[in-house]
């Protein structure tokens, strides 16, 4: 694997504040949670195969290749959907706390699927922020439902990114990004067909149709926070462990909480033992370059 440098780490972390602005989107977008990951996946689809076709680059990878990146598209539309859903049942800092835990889901998933070796310091790293994590538990115990459902989303992203480790040693990470886009707009809409019988459902919450600012917002969230951050950040995983790439998501809520502060004022609000987690989940966020590279000098 190629060693990240320091414009490698700056184009990361620059990715990551473009994804704390995707739940600052969830919210100000009025359709519902699935038809928003629906004409996200979809639009980002469309998107990703005009920039390839302009590019001329290669579109077809066979039929294996096609549904195994199909299917870890479902695993994303899963992972934004629950993502979305988090935000609006409680507010952005608390789904964003609980996307924290996707390193220690990681440390775990990533030896046992690319077989690896394990890294001790890796889960330590992690628990640091799930301490973190249980900070915000102990002082914001109301808002769990958002933190739990942030946790499971956490979890299906740490599973992509882990597989997205992979398709990038072999293939073009555009051509990654437009296969996982379909199958996530297949999976959104199957699973819409399936909620259409469940009125209990968050289907039923908001409209179906998008207004006119919803339209400028799905431009938005497909084609910067989707179409290029993710398709950048399947390019970063030549050189990234997908352990590194969570653990730098972590820094997701410190962006994101910035940012709902600046669009959202006092309902964006914490305690300050949320701000102590936050500060554990930086510090773990930190220290894994340093102890990776004495890790390899050793």
């Amino acid at each position: 694997m190629i060693r990240p440098g320091y414009r490698d780490y700056t184009t990361l972390h620059f990715l990551v504040l473009i994804w704390g602005f995707t739940s600052i989107l969830g919210i100000l977008i009025s359709v519902n949670a699935p038809m928003l990951v629906l004409y996200r996946t979809a639009l980002a689809g469309v998107l990703m195969l005009t920039v390839l076709m302009i590019g001329k680059q290669k579109l077809w990878p066979g039929w294996r290749t096609a549904t195994q990146m199909m299917v870890v598209g479902s695993l994303i539309a899963i992972h934004w959907y629950l993502f979305f859903v988090a935000a609006r049942v409680t507010n952005v800092s608390a789904c964003l706390a609980g996307l924290s835990t996707g390193a220690l889901w990681t440390s775990f998933l990533e030896p046992l699927i690319t077989r690896r070796p394990f890294r001790w310091f890796e889960p330590l790293l992690a628990l640091l922020a799930v301490a973190g994590l249980y900070l915000i538990f102990l002082f914001q115990f109301d808002k769990i439902l958002g933190v739990l459902l942030g946790v499971a989303s956490a979890g299906f992203s740490a599973l992509f990114t882990v597989f997205n480790g992979i398709f990038s040693k072999r293939h073009h990470h555009q051509v990654v990004t437009l296969y996982e886009m379909v199958g996530a707009s297949i999976f959104s809409l199957l699973a819409i067909g399936i909620l259409l019988n469940w009125p209990e459902a968050e289907l039923f919450d908001k409209s179906f149709l998008p207004n006119k600012m919803d339209v400028f917002y799905l431009l938005i969230l497909s084609g910067i926070c989707t179409v290029y951050a993710y398709s950048e950040s399947v390019l970063l995983m030549k050189k990234f462990t997908a352990f590194a790439m969570n653990l730098a998501v972590n820094m997701e809520p410190v962006y994101g909480i910035l940012l709902a502060l600046l669009f959202f004022g006092e309902t964006e609000t914490m305690q300050p033992g949320f701000y102590a987690g936050t500060l554990l989940i930086m510090s773990a966020v930190f220290a894994y370059p340093f102890l990776e590279k004495r890790l390899r000098k050793a």
